[in-house]
């Protein structure tokens, strides 16, 4: 008889309720030791609150759980790392001041007659980074460190602490891609020393990278658990909507070739980062710009919005000469840009809705410098309706919402006045799947009433799905274009690589 490994952790009917509103239901889940398990769903689907609930962060109402077969109940994350569970959560929660050597072993210090041993500490932590391959420097505050030196610090806490299971909730959602790589590299490595993970995202391609497992929630229900080797990407986000992913993109209506030109740049320049671009966009026209990361991409948004000045180049917006001295040129001229972070250059993250969607046109709502509170509510309700901002409440906090939420917000701000262009740099970024869905039917909407767009993703199924031309960068040049029937991912990543002729030869 096949032996029949012992969960590290089981969860039976387990239910979750906040405030009447129900956040799972019924769940019934076996995590196995030394994996790394995915849980997947849109925003509001449930994967954070089981991921808490396993990590002790909060008590669920039904239902049982158990550790190595024995039933447990949690009443604090203490309760859940004496069991050997630790989590990592969305908000880095480490002591800002004090070294990373002091951080991973806060609390659990060891000791020399009675005091701190900091030889001590210093000899484990070496250890950890080297057994990790973490280049985390151990003196100097913390605060200091990029966010994925940061998460370095939290997984060593972790693992000094002895856990044996690790829930790391959205871990990769403010890293950038050099440092997604890193992370992964080091869920990798603990998997190799026997740790489990709970690995908590919305983004499908890291999940097939990293997990043995995955578990879809909708709706706060379990829809599937399958080995990550016998489920598609397709298949996962037909089981996150509940639809197919033919229906992931909605129809683009075409673009008549005699529709006027609403940008034209020619010859941009820019440093070593842009060489003599030259592009058009016509009115109802959606343009992809794809190509590596470094390739120029975000550099010309940036450019052909004023925010870095160029070099050489003339741009023009219906056939109007601009000059590009800072972005309230670009915005007077009728240029948008929804940037590629909305956290560090979109947002006031700390401010209203209603703040963040008028700040870029306070002009329609003031009278002789002074905001009129009735044309401000009537233009944010407005903006919420339109863009189905949720919860539709304009003195939200806007760091309070979720990713997909923030970015609709972003839209509103920048579309509250239907510019002539918009400019969309990574457009989805950092949202779920139901979120994309929604930002990709604006973006087509925007177009079938006539606006000129430039979508600029790293998500190359994106480009391919929304734009009717493809332009490729390779090294801050137009590398290549292609028609919405020409393009597809070999020729678009031959393009970005330099390798057309070679494919050629071949």
């Amino acid at each position: 008889m096949a032996h029949v490994e012992t969960p590290l952790v089981s969860v039976r009917g387990l239910g979750k309720r906040f405030s009447g509103v129900t956040a799972l239901t019924g769940i019934d889940l076996d995590i196995t030791p030394g994996t790394v398990h995915a849980l997947v769903g849109e925003n509001g689907a449930g994967k954070s609150t089981l991921g808490k609930v396993i990590a002790g962060v909060v008590r669920p109402d039904d239902g049982e759980m158990r550790v190595d077969g024995v039933p447990v109940t949690f009443r604090s994350p203490a309760d859940a790392l004496a069991a050997g569970i630790a989590a990592i959560q969305q908000e880095i929660a480490l002591v800002p001041a004090r070294t990373a050597v002091e951080n991973v072993f806060l609390g659990r210090e060891p000791r020399r007659r009675g005091l701190p041993d900091a030889r001590a500490m210093r000899r484990r932590f070496d250890e950890l980074r080297e057994s990790l391959r973490f280049n985390v420097s151990p003196i100097g505050s913390v605060g200091v460190l990029r966010t994925g030196e940061q998460q370095k610090v939290e997984i060593m806490r972790a693992v000094a602490r002895d856990a044996r299971l690790v829930v790391m909730d959205e871990p990769t959602a403010a890293l950038g891609v050099d440092e997604v790589e890193h992370l992964l590299a080091a869920i990798k490595r603990l998997r190799e020393r026997g740790t489990t993970i709970v690995f908590v995202s919305h983004r499908l391609e890291e999940v097939k990278e990293i997990a043995d497992a995955i578990t879809v929630l909708r709706n706060g229900e379990l829809v599937t658990t399958r080995p990550a080797a016998e489920i598609s990407a397709p298949q996962l986000v037909e089981a996150m909507l509940g639809r197919s992913l033919q229906s992931a993109f909605p129809t683009i209506a075409p673009c008549s070739p005699d529709a006027p030109v609403v940008l034209s740049a020619r010859g941009v320049r820019r440093s070593d980062v842009l060489r003599d671009v030259s592009l058009e966009i016509r009115a109802g026209e959606i343009v992809g710009l794809a190509g590596l990361v470094g390739s120029g991409r975000s550099e010309l948004a940036r450019a052909l919005f004023g925010a870095d000045q160029l070099d050489a180049g003339t741009v023009e917006v219906d056939g109007e000469p601009v000059v590009m001295r800072s972005p309230k040129d670009a915005i007077d001229a009728g240029i948008a840009l929804i940037p590629e972070s909305r956290k560090d250059e979109g947002l006031f993250v700390d401010a209203t809705v209603a703040r963040n969607v008028t700040m870029a046109h306070l002009h329609t709502i003031t009278r002789r410098g002074v905001v009129q509170p009735h044309r401000e509510r009537a233009e944010v309700a407005r903006a919420i309706d339109e863009f189905d901002i949720r919860p539709g409440d304009p003195r939200q906090i806007v760091g309070t919402l979720s990713g997909g939420n923030q970015q609709k917000v972003l839209f509103s701000k920048w579309l509250l006045r239907h510019p002539k262009v918009l400019i969309a740099d990574e457009p989805t970024r950092g949202v779920d799947i139901g979120a994309k869905l929604a930002i990709y039917e604006i973006i087509a909407g925007l177009a079938g009433e006539g606006m000129g767009v430039l979508v600029i993703s790293s998500e190359l199924e994106e480009v391919l799905g929304l734009a009717h031309r493809v332009l490729v960068m390779r090294q801050g040049r137009i590398a290549r274009e292609l028609s919405r029937e020409d393009a597809n991912p070999e020729r678009v990543m031959h393009a970005a690589f330099g390798t057309e002729t070679a494919q050629v030869a071949a």
